[in-house]
This record gives structure tokens, C-alpha cells and sequence, in this order.
């Protein structure tokens, strides 16, 4: 059965795009989803239902106990732990955890479940003879994958949002220091013998305008809880999971390899993104990136990997093509010992060592190994289901589905059609390979529209998008049905258009995504004195001089309302050479301390950039009368939108 017929998409009348295009409302959009549907349901006990949100399971993660004997699967939607018979598959118990939980982990022993809650920025440590939540600790800005040491002393966990690792007392939780990571650090590793920690990064660090990202894995002593090494990544924009082989001698981590530097013309002509594997170690001798691509056979948005026993094949999961791939890791040795480098961009090379590639679920994410290396479970995440893999025949020889609703909701079908990358020419790309986790991926396009080379655009937060409109830098896309169909079809995907059924429940989901906490506000929402001075300079109407400001140039006319825009087109004196225009749309503030660079090309790497170097001529309301105190409080204030 195809993945269209699984989820159940139908045509819609001609009348009804006409109705999208003239933008409407999530209500009306729910009520145009549901009359069009015509269409078979996604399994044969299933029916498709209107908008609301679902309690889905959503596994996201998945783990075998130390004896095999149980499966535990991290079901982010649900918020819970589902405790499996490994051999049955029965449900043994769920345990209900934090808000949006991101990582699992087992300490050494298998006595203790730890789990990230990312939206709690909390850690709940779980007795797994009791089943039962013992504790929940602090930590730091959305956890999102946790790691005890060998000797049950510390525990350390990767914040995405302050973009360290947090060094706990794995007995106490009392933190003991931070550890400066990537931009956005999420995933860790363990090295075999437990000597060294190793963390990824989903966003780029800060580098030149216009050049390539650059990324790193960094490398902790556990010991000492110190940085020892940082892994340089060129080239790089997402990194996630990874794996070590059980001599310590090959370590492996998914990532994506973007093409932001040059326009993104006709993906038939080079695409967007390489997706790639990074192989680092004593086998390898030096840092190689492999790609994962081969022609009408994409890896789209890698993200979990594991290594056999044997160290034979890796596995990796790929959340767009919904496929497992394996590679034949002494073919990939050879072929990387026998070869000049660099590999990335040449499409045969993985024919060399990509020996399969396993259909499995709707948006594939994590995976683990039994012990014998002959069984291998992957998280199905927007099916709700976990795909059993032999491993000696590569077939998946069972499907685990979980219990949850039957229905698919006009939000459900939007989540899956955000995430997958069938849609686009040979199934190379998805919104999320751009939009990480359904929120952004902190670098620049060039796109083709707006003229090779012209008009480099920073890639903007989805969150809170809802009642925003109009889109893009320059407002020129009334609404989201625009923004996400006619645009993305003819200029990103270069293959079938939406019916009108998909494109409404995108636009559903789209508008349903919401913004995550803010860590700069105080819990009760108060200001903070340096918020509250930043404030005020936000809304003055005169300037130090006692000189009035313009309407139009006052912080608080562009950025009012709630989300922080009046959703009008303005001139703020930020047009560049390469720029088509200098009018452009005055974006929300809705978490903006999150989303460096800054402007519409991201030519600031900062917010105090915005004013130091880009608003000589205070089109950008008015700054320069400000000192590095005052403009540090506006910043702070900002922060809290």
C-alpha cells in the first residue's frame, strides 16, 4: 500500500483551493478538511477526524532493558514512559512524566530510567522496579537527552536552549558546574570504556555571514567534567544522534549537510541537503563525512543510528523518507581507505557501502539493538507504532502498535505531511528538514524566486506563526495556504502538488504550533528591574534629547500586539546590495533570544548587532542616543517576548 493510501489523501474540488487562497480561519479550515473527505482511512480500523489534538502516543525514543526483557518507549505526546514486554509486546505499565519529554537513558545498573522533559526543564528519574517516578530534579533550559557516568557519581545532560551540558550529582541532583556546548546542544553519547562524553548540536554555531555553518561534536573527560576536544563539523547544520562501536574504535553520528550557499534552484539540479553520516575514529584514522544519497534513493532527515555487536552495519533511521538504511561498515571502511575525499557531494559514492534501505513508519526516530544484534526496534513517531527489523534479512517482520486513538485527526494528517519529504522531487527534502522540530535551523537561503544570488533570507520561527500574515520577509504571501503551497510546491519541491485536502490540514498544523517557554520570564510574569528599564526605552515616544519619535519609529508601533507586530511593510534601512527591496514586513517577537542571526538575511549575529552595526541612520528606531547599559536593558526586555 502506498504512503498516499495509508493517510488517506483525496482531491478536493477545484472550489475549495480557491477558498485556501483567500486565507481562512483554523475553524474553517477544520470544517473544508473534514467535508472533503472522501478517502480510505490510514489503517482499516481507522476513521480520520476533525482538527482537535489528539492524545497520541508519539514514541520518540525507544530502549531495551540490560536483560532484554522489557522495551521502553519515550511517547512524547503523551507524555509518558510505556513499559513493553520485550518478547509479548504487552504493556506492562505507563508512567506518566514531564511536559514534551526529549531523552531517555538507563544508568549501568538498569535501575534507574532517567527522562529530559523539555518543556519542564525538568529530569524524572524513574525506579524501574517500582515503575514509578522517585524523583524529579531542575536542570537547565530544555533538556533533551540525559547520560549517567559508569560509576553512578554524575549525570549529564545537554540543554538545548543554553546550549551546554549540565554536570549533576547523579545521587542528589545538586548541579556542579555547565559545560559550554554547540548552539542547541541535544544528544550524548558514552564512549564504550565510559571515559569520554560526547554531545551534538541541532543548530550552527555563530560563524561569518554568508559562509558555511560550522558545527562540532564536543568531547567531555568524565572524569574531570571538562571540555577536552570540540570535533570540528564543516559544512554542517544538525546533528543528532550518534553511536559507538563496542571496541571504542568507530564512533558514528547522523547529521544534515545544507546547500545554503547556493540558490535553491530545481532540486534536479544538486537539491538542498546532503544527508550524511560523520565516522570518526581509530578505524577510520580521521574525520570523514559519508553521504547516505544515492539518485531516487534520499536519506531525508537522519537522525538515529546504532552500531551492531559485530560492528558489521550501522543503522539509520531517516524521519522524511521513513526508511531504516543500513551500511556495510567494512565496504564503508574500504571504500573510505581506497578514496580521496571528499565524498559528500557525489551521489554514487553510497552505493559502495549502503547494502539496504527498510521501508518502515510514518517519521522514523530512534532505534536500539538486542544484544545479539539480531533484532532491531525503530520508533515510528506520527504513526504510533514501533517496526521490528530482523537484521540477518533486513524485513521487517512485525509491526508494535501502540494503544492510543484509532482516529487521524485534520492535525495528525498536517504533522505528517510536515515531516515527510515524499512530496518533494525524489523524495530529497521536507518542512522539517528546514524547520528542525517544527521551529528553524539557524541559517540563510538563497531562493529562487527572488533571483539567483538576490535577496539571502534568514529562516524564521514557525512558532506562534498563527495570525501573522502576511509571510515571508517581504509580505508578499497573503497567508499560510500561500506560504505552504503554490511557493513550496513550484519552488522547493519540484514534484505533485497537495491536493486541497493536504494543503488545509498542513496550514492546520502549521497554525497549531506553538511557542515554547520562555525561559527569560520570571515565573509570574514580572519583569526583572533591567527588564522593566528596557521596556520603558521599548515604548518611549521621546528620546533622550527630549526630541520626539516618530510614530513609525518607535519599537513599540512596529512590534505591538501580542506577538510583537503590526504585520505591516516597512523600510528599516537594513537593504543590502543583493536585496530586490528594503520594504519589508516587521517580524513577531515571539521567542527572539532563541533565533540568532538577526535581520532579514541574518547578517547580525546578535541582537546588539541589529542596533551597533546595522541602524546607523536610526531607521531601525531610534538607538544611538542609547549607552551599552541602556541598550542592554532594551535586549533584556526583549527577551521576555
Amino acid at each position: 500500500m502506498s504512503w498516499r493510501n495509508r493517510i488517506g489523501m483525496r482531491a478536493g474540488a477545484a472550489a475549495g483551493f480557491a477558498l485556501l487562497a483567500a486565507g481562512l480561519s483554523a475553524t474553517a479550515l477544520t470544517f473544508f478538511s473534514v467535508a472533503l473527505w472522501t478517502g480510505s482511512p490510514v489503517h482499516a480500523d481507522e476513521h480520520r477526524g476533525s482538527v482537535e489534538d489528539v492524545d497520541y502516543a508519539s514514541p520518540l525514543e525507544v530502549l531495551l532493558s540490560p536483560d532484554g526483557a522489557r522495551l521502553y518507549v519515550l511517547c512524547q505526546q503523551s507524555q509518558e514512559v510505556r513499559v513493553l514486554d520485550a518478547a509479548s509486546y504487552a504493556v506492562i505499565k505507563n508512567i506518566a512524566v514531564g511536559r514534551v519529554p526529549r531523552g531517555i537513558s538507563l544508568s549501568p545498573d538498569g535501575a534507574r530510567l532517567f527522562v529530559t522533559n523539555s518543556w519542564d526543564d525538568t529530569l524524572s528519574i524513574i525506579d524501574t522496579n517500582a515503575l514509578v517516578v522517585v524523583a524529579t530534579w531542575p536542570v537547565g533550559a530544555e533538556p533533551s537527552s540525559v547520560v549517567e557516568d559508569r560509576q553512578g557519581k554524575r549525570l549529564f545532560i545537554a540543554n538545548r536552549i543554553s546550549n551546554d551540558v549540565a554536570v549533576l550529582d547523579a545521587q542528589t541532583g545538586a548541579e556542579e558546574k555547565r559545560l559550554l556546548a554547540g548552539r542547541g546542544s541535544s544528544y550524548l553519547a558514552l564512549s564504550p570504556d565510559g571515559t569520554k562524553l560526547y554531545a551534538t548540536h541541532v543548530y550552527p554555531n555563530a560563524s561569518p555571514h554568508r559562509t558555511a555553518p560550522e558545527s562540532e561534536i564536543t568531547v567531555v573527560d568524565v572524569a574531570r567534567a571538562v571540555v577536552v576536544d570540540r570535533i570540528p563539523l564543516h559544512g554542517i547544520a544538525g546533528v543528532f544522534h550518534m553511536a559507538f562501536s563496542g571496541d571504542g574504535r568507530l564512533g558514528v553520528v547522523a547529521e544534515y549537510h545544507p546547500k545554503n550557499l547556493v540558490p535553491l534552484a530545481h532540486l534536479e539540479h544538486g537539491g538542498a541537503f546532503e544527508d550524511t553520516l560523520t565516522v570518526f575514529g581509530a578505524d577510520v584514522g580521521k574525520t570523514v563525512e559519508v553521504p547516505l544519497d544515492e539518485l531516487e534513493c534520499y536519506a531525508s532527515q537522519p537522525f538515529g543510528v546504532a552500531i551492531a555487536p559485530d560492528k558489521s552495519r550501522i543503522y539509520v533511521t531517516s524521519g522524511g523518507s521513513e526508511i531504516v538504511t543500513v551500511v556495510d561498515v567494512p565496504r564503508m571502511l574500504r571504500f573510505i581507505h581506497a578514496h580521496n575525499g571528499p565524498f559528500v557531494q557525489d551521489l554514487s559514492a553510497s552505493a559502495n557501502y549502503v547494502v539496504a534501505r527498510i521501508a518502515v513508519g510514518l517519521n522514523p526516530r530512534g532505534l536500539t539493538l538486542t544484544r545479539d544484534g539480531r533484532r532491531l526496534f525503530v520508533a515510528n513517531r506520527l504513526d504510533d507504532t514501533i517496526s521490528l527489523i530482523d537484521t540477518r534479512t533486513n524485513r521487517v517482520t512485525s509491526t508494535i502498535t501502540l494503544a492510543g486513538p484509532k482516529t487521524i485527526t485534520a492535525l495528525r494528517h498536517g504533522e505528517q505531511t510536515f515531516y515527510t519529504a515524499r512530496y518533494s522531487f525524489q523524495g530529497q527534502i521536507g518542512c522539517a528538514n528546514c524547520h528542525i522540530d517544527s521551529s528553524f535551523d539557524g541559517i540563510q537561503w538563497n531562493l529562487e524566486p527572488d533571483g539567483f544570488g538576490r535577496s539571502i533570507v534568514d529562516n524564521k520561527l514557525l512558532e506562534g506563526v498563527k495570525d501573522t500574515e502576511p509571510y515571508k520577509w517581504t509580505g508578499t504571501n497573503p497567508n499560510i495556504p500561500t506560504e505552504c503551497g503554490p511557493r513550496t510546491e513550484k519552488y522547493f519541491w519540484r514534484s505533485e502538488n497537495y491536493d486541497n485536502l493536504t494543503l488545509a490540514d498542513l496550514t492546520v498544523y502549521v497554525r497549531s504550533i506553538a511557542p515554547r517557554p520562555n525561559r527569560w520570564r520570571l515565573a509570574g510574569g514580572e519583569l526583572t528591574p533591567p527588564q522593566e528599564r528596557g521596556q520603558a526605552i521599548f515604548e518611549r515616544s521621546v528620546d533622550k534629547f527630549k526630541k520626539p519619535i516618530p510614530e513609525y519609529n518607535r519599537c513599540s508601533y512596529c512590534h505591538s500586539g501580542p506577538k510583537g507586530t503590526n504585520q505591516k511593510i516597512v523600510d528599516v534601512g537594513t537593504r543590502k546590495p543583493t536585496d530586490n527591496t528594503g520594504l519589508l514586513k516587521a517580524p513577531p517577537l515571539t521567542n527572539i533570544a532563541l533565533t540568532a542571526p538577526y535581520l532579514h538575511d541574518g547578517s547580525a549575529r546578535s541582537l546588539e548587532e541589529i542596533w551597533t552595526v546595522y541602524n546607523p541612520e536610526d531607521k531601525h528606531g531610534r538607538t544611538n542616543d542609547l549607552t551599552k547599559d541602556e541598550l542592554n536593558d532594551l535586549i533584556e526586555y526583549l527577551r521576555t517576548r
